[in-house]
């Protein structure tokens, strides 16, 4: 079963708070942590990442902190999973190597399965910070893509499946 990490679930915790902050703020790892109740020492190896991946802009120094190193629309929820964990499998052996997995030369479901699981990356990656923010306060009951990010068979791939 897909299921996002704790670390994913905080990673987008953070990233969520840091969008609704004033523009231009830096936010410290304690403040974040203390109004999730995140454990701080995993949250700052979290948001380290986080900035090494260039989704967080990282300010040094006692008035220091992390702010987003782009608008929350143009930030998507499936590169914040893939930076944390990796890229998403439904199933076990679309996570390790083709030689990994005993099936391999019987398996009549890997490939359907990976087309699933493609798909699903897909969504994920159109799926905005933003969006998922105007979710929780209530502004939107249906998700919405980022501009210019929706694939262009949409539609009639949404139907096969």
């Amino acid at each position: 079963m897909l299921s996002l990490s704790k670390k994913t679930d905080y990673a987008l915790l953070a990233l969520s708070y840091l969008t609704r902050t004033e523009p231009g703020r830096a936010v410290n790892t304690k403040e974040i942590a203390e109004r999730y109740a995140i454990p701080m020492e995993l949250l700052a190896k979290i948001l380290q990442k986080l900035a090494r991946a260039d989704l967080l802009l990282s300010t040094p120094g006692p008035t220091g902190g992390y702010r987003l190193a782009r608008s929350a629309d143009q930030i998507s929820v499936g590169e914040v999973i893939k930076v944390i964990d990796g890229p998403p499998a439904i199933i076990h052996c679309l996570k390790i190597a083709h030689n990994g997995c005993e099936q391999l030369d019987r398996c009549t479901i890997r490939r359907p399965l990976a087309r699933i699981n493609a798909k699903i990356l897909q969504m994920l990656d159109l799926i905005s910070l933003a969006e998922i923010n105007r979710d929780e306060e209530g502004e939107s009951a249906a998700i919405t893509f980022m501009a210019g990010r929706e694939p262009q068979a949409r539609h009639r791939e949404t139907a096969r499946m």
